[in-house]
């Protein structure tokens, strides 16, 4: 990843290099659980991920939407790392949706040597179904020496 001298291009920066995200969910009761997913994204702020409608996180989604993500490259030197922090909300994408957003996802899975993806790759009958986790707040971490110094991230569009 290239540094960037402002924090927005950061952001940018590690959202565009790097191909895993951590998804936090919980569940009804408030348990927490944690999944690394692939994923794409649109404008910074949309997220999309595959994954069964059974697993713990898709579950905890339907139950409590709001999730928290954080994107990192975890091959770095101690001490080095730079990550993005997202509050978001998340849920499963569905109806006329469908087709716009696997589009994001497909171009994205063929761009790493993936396959392309179809809506009815994602439907009702299919094993899979498309998340979409819309991004309300980013941060980063301050290179201050401070272990949690957070900076708020604002995006503008690109």
């Amino acid at each position: 990843m290239q540094v960037s001298e402002s924090p927005a291009g950061t952001v940018r920066g590690i959202i565009d290099t790097n191909r895993y995200m951590v998804l936090a969910t919980a569940d009804r009761t408030g348990l927490p659980w944690s999944s690394p997913v692939y994923f794409a994204h649109r404008e910074y702020r949309e997220l999309f991920w595959l994954s069964s409608p059974r697993a713990t996180h898709s579950r905890n989604i339907e139950v409590r939407p709001q999730v928290g993500i954080a994107v990192f490259d975890s091959s770095v030197r101690i001490g080095t790392g730079q990550g993005v922090y997202m509050s978001a909300v998340a849920r499963a994408v569905a109806g006329p949706d469908v087709e716009d957003t696997i589009e994001v996802f497909s171009r994205r899975s063929l761009w790493h040597g993936g396959m392309a993806w179809t809506a009815d790759d994602v439907g009702e009958t299919a094993g899979l179904r498309l998340y979409r986790a819309v991004a309300h707040e980013h941060w980063i971490l301050a290179k201050d020496g401070d272990p949690d110094h957070r900076i708020p991230v604002h995006l503008t569009r690109t």
